[in-house]
Formats: C-alpha cells, sequence, structure tokens
C-alpha cells in the first residue's frame, strides 16, 4: 500500500510539474521593426526574464509568446547586431518593439567570467568575444582561425584543420594550459588533454559566439584553464530557427608543397524547428577537403659533431639530423671500438664466418701494429673509430604523409522546456578528420573521430549536466617512429647476432676499412722522412679524407635501401603503419591504438531566486570527472593486472559579489579540487570593478589557478626516435630502475662526450657527469595579478587594456635524462661510453617541477573608433616576456613559446552606406621568438637557434549581402601576399588562401 502512495505521489508531482505552464497563461503579441528604417525584423529572441520561456519573431517581426508568469513582468528583447532591450509589460498584446542597431562593441553580454551574464565592459577579467556579426565579417577562411585577430592570442598553424589557440606566452602545439569547452562541455581529446582545434567542434552556421579569457579561470572553471578559457556556445532552436547553408571553395598556394597551388572546398547546412515553443531540435553537418600545407624544413639540427644549421647538411655532417627528415636515428662510432677491439685475438678466418669486412680490418689492425709498434687499441680509438656520431638516411615528411585532409563535423540537438523553468537537452556532437600536429614527434591523425554526448537540465538560474567524450584515433601514426620503422623493416640499425647485415656496423666497418688504408699508406710515406711525426701526419691524412671515408660508408651501407614509391617502401609503410605503438626492434610499430573515455558530471545553481541580488550575488556549483584510459598498452602504462590505469577527480567551487553604490562590484570566489595523484588544490579569486561616469571600467584582481599533470604526463610510456616518453610519478622510476642503474642529466651527458672528443682522458671527462636526483611532482599552480581598464568614449572610441603578472609555483617542465643499457657507474669508467651511442643507452623524458619559480608578465592594448558612415578602424599590441629565463637550469624547457610583441590593424565596414556591400582588412605582425619543445633540439635552444622568424600577413574580404536569396557573397584571402612563415618549430609553411564563399541564412537581417 505504501509503494502504491509513493508511486501516485510520483505520478503526481511529475504531473504538476509538466502542466503547469498551461494554468494561469499569459499571452504576449507584438512586433519588432528596425528604429531607423522601421522594416520588421526577423528571428529576434523575445524572453521572458527569469525563465527559459521564449520564441524568436517571423518573417513578418510579429510573435507570439506564452508565459504563466502573471503581468507586470520584463521580456528581453536581443538580436545579434542590435542593442538589447528590457521591457516591463503590463498589456502584453501588441507591443511596438524597435531595436536601434548596435555598430560599436562594448554593449554585450559574456557568461564566461563570472558563469552568469554580464555586460562585457564591467567583467571583473579580461575578455574577449566574436559574436556572429564579427564571425561574418571576418576575413579568416574560418570563425576559428579568426581568433588569431584578438589581442593578445598567439595561434600555432600544423595543419590547414588545426591550429592551437595560445595565450600569455606559455604555448605548444597541443595546449594543455587553455580549455576549450563547447556548450559546456570540455572539448578536449581525453588521451590527449588538449582540443584538436575544432575539427571535432562546431559547425560555423551553429556558433552563437565564443568567449575568450586570457589567464587563469581555475577558479570557476577548474583544472587545466591555467591560462586561458575559449568558450564556445552554439545556437538554441529555439531562438535560430530554419535552414542556413554555405559553400565555399578557392585555393592554397604555397611554393614548398608538392603541388604549389591546390582547391579546397568546404560547405555546411543547419536546420532548426520549434513546436510551440516547448520542443525544438537542430541538426547541422559540415565538411571540408583539401591539401595540406607541408612541413619541409631540413635545416640540421644534429650538433653533435659541431656543425650548425647554418653550415649543417647531410653531405657534410655524418650526424646530420633533419628538422623534418624522420628515421636518421644516430649512434657514435667509438661506441664500436670495444667490439673491434675484442676480435683482436681470435683469427680472421674466425672473425669471416662473422662478418668477412670486419676480418679484414683486423688482420690489417695486426699488420699495421706490428710494423709500427703503435698498440692496436690506440689505432682503433684515434684512427679508425672516432668520436664521431654518425646517422642514418632518413625519410622526408612528404615521403611518408599523404597530405589529403579532411574534416567532417554533425551536431545535433534536441531541447524540451518542460515549463517555463525548466529545459531538458540531449545534444550529439561527433567529428571526425584527418591532420597533423607536432609533439615530441610528428604525427599524422588519420580518420582519427572525437564524440561528445550530453544530457542537461537548465533553468534560468541553475543547470545539471552530464557527458561523455569518446576519443578513436583511427589509423593515426606517428611520422618520426614509421620514418624509423621503415629502416628497420629493410635493415636492423644494429643486430649483435648479424653485425654483416645491420647498418651501423657496416657503416663503422667500411669508414675503418678505408681509414686504415689511408692511414697505413700515409704512415709508411711519412715514417721514411720523418719517422717522429710520421702518426700525426698519418691521421691528418685520415682527417682530410673523412668526408670521402663517410660517403663511402654510407653508400655501402644504404645499398638495396628502400626508396619511396617502390613497392618494398610501400609494403614496409603499410606493414608499420598497421603495427601498434611502439613495437620492439627491428619490428617496430607506428599505429596509435586509443580509445581513451573521458565522463564528466556537473552542477550550478544560483540564490537569485533565494537571495536578492541587491544584497549578494551567489553561487555554487561542482563536478566529478574520470578518465578511463585505454590505448592497448600503446600510449599508456599498465598497472600489475596488466590493465590500464583510471584517473578520478573532483572539485566544487563557490562566489559571491557584492555591487556598491551602483559603482564598485567586489567579487570572491574560492573552488577546491582533487585528483587521486595528488594533493587537493584550493583556487581562490578576488576582483574589483570600479565604474566611473558609466563608461570607464576600471578593474583588478587576484587569482590562483592550477593544472593538474595530463594523462600522459601521468601514464605516457612511450618509445619514441628521440626518447621514450614516460610519466612523472613514482611508479615509473622504479619500473626503469633509476636507483639501480644510475640515470644522468642530457646536457652533462653531451658535456662529457664534448670532453672526450676534445681529448680530455676519461676519469677526468667522466667528472662533467651529473646524476639526476628524482623529486616530489605537484600539479603547476600560478599566482596571476591583472589590473585593467574598458571604456566606451562617446559611442566612438572603445578602448580595452590589461597588464598581468604571473607567478608560477611548481612549474610544470620537461626533464631529459640518459641511462646506459647496463648500469654505468663511475665505479667502472669504461661503462660510462654507453652513455654517448644511441646504440647502447636510453634516453627518458619526463614531467618535472621547475626548481625555481617561473615568472613572466605582459600587457595588451586594444582600440576601435567608429568613424563616419560606420567605417571602424581599430588596432591592439600585446606583449609577452618570460622574466627570469636566465635563472632557470639551462636544460629546463619551459615551453615559453611567444613574441615579445605582435600586433594587428584593422579597417572594416560591414555595410557601407546601406549598400549591402562590406568588407575588413587585418594586417598582422608578429616579432621572433625562441621556440622551446620537446621535439626542437634542447641543444639548439640553448645556442639560440630554433627561431621562429618573424612574420606579417594581410588578410582582407569583401562581402556583398544579397536579400533577395537572403544570402551573402564573401570572396577573400588569408596571407594574400603569399609570403611563407611558420608559427612552430618543425611546424608546416603556411601559404596563401583565396576563397569565395555564398552563406545563405533564413534570419537575414541578423
Amino acid at each position: 500500500m505504501k509503494k502504491s502512495n509513493k508511486r501516485l505521489s510520483l505520478f503526481v508531482g511529475f504531473w504538476l510539474m509538466t502542466t503547469t505552464w498551461c494554468l494561469a497563461q499569459t499571452r504576449i503579441t507584438g512586433t519588432v521593426t528596425e528604429e531607423t528604417s522601421q522594416n520588421p525584423l526577423v528571428g529576434v529572441s523575445i524572453t521572458v526574464k527569469g525563465t527559459v520561456a521564449g520564441t524568436i519573431t517571423d518573417n513578418k517581426g510579429q510573435f507570439s509568446l506564452t508565459t504563466t508568469v502573471p503581468t507586470p513582468l520584463t521580456v528581453v528583447v536581443s538580436s545579434v547586431g542590435f542593442q538589447t532591450r528590457e521591457i516591463p509589460v503590463e498589456n502584453p498584446s501588441g507591443l511596438t518593439i524597435e531595436l536601434r542597431e548596435q555598430v560599436m562593441l562594448g554593449q554585450e553580454v559574456v557568461v564566461s567570467a563570472s558563469r552568469v551574464e554580464e555586460n562585457v565592459m564591467k567583467s571583473p577579467v579580461t575578455v574577449e568575444k566574436m559574436d556572429i556579426r564579427s564571425i561574418q565579417s571576418a576575413p579568416a577562411a574560418t570563425f576559428y582561425d579568426a581568433l588569431l585577430n584578438l589581442k593578445g592570442v598567439d595561434m600555432s598553424t600544423q595543419s590547414l584543420t588545426f591550429r592551437s589557440v595560445n595565450v600569455r606566452g606559455f604555448s605548444a602545439n597541443g595546449n594543455t594550459r587553455v580549455v576549450q569547452l563547447v556548450d559546456g562541455m570540455d572539448n578536449q581529446a581525453p588521451g590527449l588533454n588538449f582540443s584538436v582545434g575544432n575539427i571535432a567542434g562546431i559547425s560555423e552556421l551553429d556558433v552563437e559566439s565564443v568567449e575568450l579569457l586570457p589567464g587563469a579561470a581555475s577558479a570557476l572553471y577548474g583544472p587545466n584553464a591555467i591560462n586561458g578559457l575559449l568558450l564556445m556556445t552554439s545556437k538554441n532552436p529555439f531562438q535560430y530557427q530554419g535552414l542556413s547553408a554555405y559553400a565555399k571553395t578557392g585555393i592554397m598556394s604555397a611554393s614548398n608543397r608538392s603541388t604549389a597551388t591546390t582547391p579546397f572546398y568546404d560547405a555546411g547546412i543547419r536546420y532548426a524547428k520549434a513546436f510551440n515553443n516547448r520542443l525544438a531540435f537542430k541538426a547541422s553537418a559540415s565538411y571540408l577537403s583539401a591539401t595540406d600545407w607541408q612541413a619541409t624544413d631540413y635545416r640540421d639540427q644534429g650538433f653533435a659533431n659541431g656543425f650548425t644549421m647554418a653550415n649543417g647538411t647531410r653531405p657534410a655532417n655524418p650526424g646530420y639530423d633533419g628538422i623534418n627528415i624522420y628515421g636518421d636515428a644516430s649512434a657514435n662510432l667509438s661506441a664500436f671500438q670495444s667490439t673491434v677491439a675484442q676480435f683482436l685475438p681470435v683469427p680472421p678466418a674466425q672473425i669471416a664466418l662473422i662478418s668477412p669486412p670486419l676480418a679484414e680490418i683486423i688482420g690489417g689492425i695486426n699488420q699495421l701494429s706490428a710494423a709500427t709498434n703503435i698498440p692496436a687499441t690506440q689505432i682503433i680509438n684515434d684512427v679508425l673509430l672516432p668520436n664521431v656520431t654518425v646517422s642514418r638516411t632518413g625519410y622526408a615528411e612528404n615521403e611518408l604523409v599523404d597530405y589529403k585532409v579532411s574534416s567532417l563535423k554533425l551536431n545535433g540537438a534536441l531541447h524540451y522546456r518542460i515549463n517555463d523553468n525548466l529545459e531538458a537537452i540531449l545534444q550529439a556532437n561527433w567529428g571526425t578528420g584527418t591532420t597533423a600536429y607536432t609533439g615530441q614527434d610528428r604525427y599524422y591523425i588519420k580518420g582519427f573521430s572525437i564524440g561528445q554526448y550530453k544530457a542537461e537540465l537548465r533553468g534560468s538560474n541553475f543547470f545539471v549536466r552530464a557527458y561523455t567524450t569518446q576519443e578513436r584515433s583511427g589509423d593515426s601514426y606517428a611520422i618520426g617512429i614509421l620514418g624509423q620503422g621503415i629502416n628497420e623493416a629493410w635493415k636492423p640499425s644494429l643486430d649483435q647476432s648479424n653485425l654483416t647485415g645491420s647498418w651501423f656496423p657496416q657503416y663503422a666497418f667500411t669508414y675503418a676499412g678505408g681509414a686504415l688504408q689511408t692511414f697505413g699508406t700515409a704512415f709508411t710515406q711519412a715514417a721514411a722522412s720523418n719517422p717522429a711525426t710520421a702518426y700525426q701526419t698519418a691521421l691528418g691524412a685520415v682527417n682530410a679524407m673523412a668526408g670521402n671515408l663517410h660517403t663511402a660508408a654510407r653508400a655501402a651501407a644504404d645499398q638495396g635501401r628502400f626508396l619511396p614509391g617502390t613497392p618494398q617502401f610501400d609494403q614496409a609503410l603499410a606493414t608499420v603503419t598497421g603495427r601498434p605503438l611502439p613495437g620492439t626492434l627491428p619490428n617496430l610499430g607506428a599505429k596509435f591504438l586509443d580509445r581513451t573515455n573521458l565522463y564528466h558530471g556537473e552542477f550550478m545553481y544560483n540564490f537569485s531566486k533565494l537571495i536578492d541580488p541587491a544584497t549578494v550575488e551567489l553561487i555554487v556549483g561542482g563536478n566529478v570527472r574520470q578518465y578511463a584510459l585505454n590505448s592497448g598498452g600503446t600510449i599508456f602504462a599498465l598497472d600489475e593486472n596488466n590493465k590500464e590505469f583510471k584517473i578520478n577527480e573532483f572539485g566544487g567551487y563557490a562566489q559571491a559579489a557584492k555591487t556598491l553604490a551602483d559603482i564598485l562590484k567586489l567579487t570572491g570566489s574560492v573552488r577546491y579540487d582533487k585528483n587521486n595523484n595528488f594533493k587537493g588544490q584550493f583556487s581562490p579569486r578576488l576582483s574589483a570593478v570600479l565604474t566611473l561616469a558609466k563608461v570607464h571600467n576600471i578593474r583588478a584582481s587576484f587569482q590562483r589557478g592550477f593544472r593538474i599533470p595530463t594523462t600522459q604526463a601521468q601514464y605516457i610510456n612511450l618509445n619514441t626516435p628521440s626518447a621514450r616518453l614516460i610519466g612523472g610519478l613514482p611508479l615509473f622510476r622504479e619500473r626503469f630502475n633509476f636507483s639501480g642503474s644510475p640515470v644522468y642529466t642530457l646536457e652533462s651527458v653531451r658535456a662529457f662526450g664534448a670532453a672526450l672528443q676534445g681529448g680530455t682522458a676519461l676519469p677526468q671527462a667522466a667528472q662533467a657527469l651529473q646524476q639526476y636526483q628524482p623529486q616530489q611532482w605537484n600539479p603547476e599552480r600560478v599566482e596571476t595579478y591583472e589590473v585593467g581598464y574598458k571604456g566606451l568614449i562617446n559611442n566612438k572610441l572603445f578602448i580595452d587594456a590589461y597588464y598581468y603578472y604571473n607567478r608560477f609555483l611548481n612549474f610544470e617542465g620537461a626533464q631529459v635524462v640518459v641511462q646506459g643499457a647496463q648500469p654505468a657507474t663511475p665505479a667502472n669508467p669504461a661503462s660510462l661510453l654507453q652513455l654517448i651511442s644511441g646504440t647502447t643507452r636510453n634516453i627518458y623524458s619526463f614531467y618535472v617541477n621547475a626548481p625555481v619559480q617561473v615568472k613572466n608578465h605582459g600587457w595588451a592594448v586594444s582600440a576601435d573608433y567608429l568613424l563616419p558612415g560606420n567605417f571602424i578602424v581599430g588596432g591592439n599590441v600585446s606583449y609577452n616576456d618570460l622574466a627570469n629565463r636566465g635563472s632557470l637550469p639551462s636544460e629546463f624547457v619551459t615551453f615559453f613559446n611567444s613574441p615579445k610583441y605582435r600586433y594587428n590593424l584593422s579597417f572594416s565596414n560591414r555595410n557601407i552606406r546601406g549598400s549591402g556591400f562590406g568588407f575588413n582588412v587585418i594586417f598582422r605582425h608578429q616579432d621572433a621568438f625562441l621556440w622551446e619543445s620537446s621535439f626542437a633540439n634542447t641543444e639548439a635552444t640553448l645556442r639560440k637557434q630554433t627561431t621562429i622568424p618573424a612574420f606579417s600577413t594581410l588578410d582582407a574580404q569583401v562581402s556583398k549581402r544579397i536579400p533577395g536569396i537572403k544570402s551573402i557573397l564573401k570572396v577573400g584571402g588569408t596571407n594574400v601576399l603569399g609570403k611563407l612563415y611558420t608559427q612552430a618549430w618543425g611546424n608546416p609553411s603556411v601559404g596563401g588562401m583565396y576563397y569565395v564563399s555564398l552563406t545563405f541564412d533564413e534570419l537575414m537581417n541578423r
């Protein structure tokens, strides 16, 4: 009986909730027109303030809305490009509403700064916003690319379909310090912990607004929003109904590409419909296809032999390491000294069974030693196998990658208004595509997909949402490992059981044989005239012939090498890309197997309906999150049960705000977050906004942000051509026996090798080695101090300026260490020689905290001025600097990759004298700067060689509105002058892009 009563109560409660809207109804009707022309406005949003109830105007500018809110009430009337109005309503029938066009910025509403709607002028922190108008008028090829026009924004172009947004200096190709949200969903790829541009985001037709918060936002948005937050909001199907579509095509041109000029195609469609203002849905799709920009930087960053980027080439430098050349693994010839020396007592006939070239060398050494009284080991060490690094012949990136790129995005949502105060949303965003990005290696992301699926209940003062992000790597692979894998598939680099069939021994023995012959001939000739100097004379003859000896050695070792375009090469490529990472020598695999998922639940409640906002504005919220790592053991480490790890997090926050005398707003917030691998973190924020004369807004804030190490920083276990990437957690130090087999800093190993090469004896050279001592690893934290000003003067001049200062605690950077294949200890000096050869050592790269605080600061200013005729001239300039770079350890990689100065200048008009014609021209410039990353040679970084050159670009577009077909025709181009530039080390060169597009939208007046 009690169960029946409970069921009845639940049924009645649900029925009352879903039917309240039909009781005490108020019907609001009216017409919305443009103030000057009195033309009706289509698609204007009409909402009842404090509820989710709303509708839009029809083709005649008319609307009808039913609500349960009794009069008097307030309706909010808004449309992009017009000033928003709040209208008190007592008589709800036959309203006549006029909207005034808003040409200048300054009246927009933003939500990202405080999680509640507020005027952008009074935001407590810096906020940049793009709305539909600015997106439509941008000369960029996509709305995402247009972010580069905002002040203080850097972007790293790794592919036409993948750009990373970076702010305030600390940037990377995959930026884990900026959080990107799409309709409240974290848009990161869970296995990477950064967003892959907009390749799995929103279709341009479905974007309502984009807000960017440079700087820490952890106090409200949790971990990882330490340097910035990018919030993209899609169009609500209740407010944006009807059909819209676009088609865009053009050409891409860059002189460094295999085919300099190629076409691209981009198209999209969106449809939304509402039924009785209760049920609405939307669906959109977009597709892009093109031939990508190409990475063709073949400069030499192999510096072990004393070459630089200015003079290092494959013919000149035996240890050549091309930036966009892959598979050029290296080893030191001196590593084979002991291999040769151990055969000295063995009869040549027996050696011939193993390696005929080695037998000839041993015989020649013994004969020469007996004839000259020079110790055989001295001949081996000084003459035949000197301290010279050699590398295998690699493959260019365009030989390993099909540069055809694509992007397909499918988006859909179902909205149901349960009543005037509650809306239910089911949403799915799914994207797939092909692109490239640069990390420790270059990666070809082929056919990967990301799906995001959300269920949400939203009221006017709260939301509860749950979503999951599902990442699938498709046929993606690591390009560097592929190059090495093809070489290994043809011929192993080193196989102790088959020296004759191994590349490095073949090279070493061929070089040694030629050096032996050259030395012997020269020594005999020199000894006849001056025996005292014969040795040095002969050694000089070998050095003079070294170039020819290396050329001959490479030709011998490369004989039969798989060449691009041959069946053997194609078969090896298919085999290596079809084999999971990382494989084992010689059977390397380059394919990713990543099916990592993210699960997230979140809520937020605004007490505005329980507490008068005039007294205090109070919000609270919280979330739980889980990363379920799933790479089949190819990327992430396995636990003791041979399973991949799960990472659990939770957090909560509260914010209170108080406005005093209508001129000073004080806001305070605090958040607590906990990850199962680290201690909990508190993130407070305090801010004040002072408004003077209603148009001058001065703001100041202090906030603390933090970043939980990424899934890869915690658990990666991946062997790449340059190093084995391992997580920073203590379990890896135990797994790779750091305590039993010492590891040394890479910088000290280089100093050790340089000392040996300079002739220092082994015991003395070993004093340069520095053993790495593991330290505790903690989440990175930042304390940010910021002051700023926003002002709209005479409705003509809009100014926004800020200065910030960051103090990083536990700053996270990369540490590289070297470990001998066998324990290398000072107690056994000969064992230390393992450390200088790629064939006898292990290199590990992992994340650590900087031993000192990292500090940076910067500022930015933007100004837009409204000229007669609604012409707008504007510009912005930003400055970022790493304040204490000189106090950091020389080998510590900060990833501070930003020009000190960058600026934009613009001139535009959206509608010249009402003709429907518009234009926008933007000139951009940025200074040269040093690039630090795990892909760049860190020794080059120390030598200040990994510099990204300064560049300038010009973007422009001309548009024409065609009301008869409710369309906009746009012709434009980016980098129209066509001068190639790169934005990050190892990334492709970007050329000119020229396009024409036609966009149809039933809501044309927007």
